[in-house]
């Protein structure tokens, strides 16, 4: 099996991020704060890195259009555009959330960090998805621009 370099190395920064907040949720619950900021700073670095590999992938290489059977591009491009549109939210939500934490608003950070993190952990699980269906289940189609990739024209 021949598995692409960069998307994998974009999708681990994308799970190490969520494994990084799950961490930070830990730290926050046994009252660590300052471990708390660092973990959740790291967090949103490991999630700007995939940010980054994604798109400069994007722009100097394209996007690889799904491979698998027909009668599954429906469903995928449904499934990806809600992934797309979850990473958005989350996004951002997690500038948001981190804006405040580190202005000290503790009311506002607290408040949206719960639903910022659930977000966050749903963008993870489903990129992973995203990653498997077009890498790893099925052999990715074409590599071509992002409009053709995701709409097919």
């Amino acid at each position: 099996m021949d598995v692409p370099l960069l998307p994998t190395i974009s999708t681990f920064f994308i799970v190490l991020s969520a494994v990084l907040v799950a961490i930070g949720w830990y730290l926050i619950w046994n009252k660590k704060v300052e471990a708390h900021k660092k973990t959740m700073l790291a967090a949103a670095v490991s999630a700007l890195l995939f940010f980054i590999i994604y798109l400069s992938r994007t722009i100097f290489i394209g996007n690889t259009a799904f491979g698998g059977p027909d009668h599954l591009k429906v469903y995928y491009t449904t499934f990806l555009i809600f992934h797309i549109f979850l990473a958005t939210t989350g996004a951002v939500f997690g500038i948001i959330t981190i804006y405040a934490g580190l202005k000290n608003n503790l009311v506002r950070h607290r408040k949206i960090g719960p639903v910022t993190s659930i977000v966050w952990f749903f963008t993870a699980i489903t990129g992973v998805a995203v990653y498997l269906l077009l890498y790893i289940f099925y052999k990715g189609g074409e590599t071509t621009s992002v409009f053709k990739a995701i709409l097919g024209f």
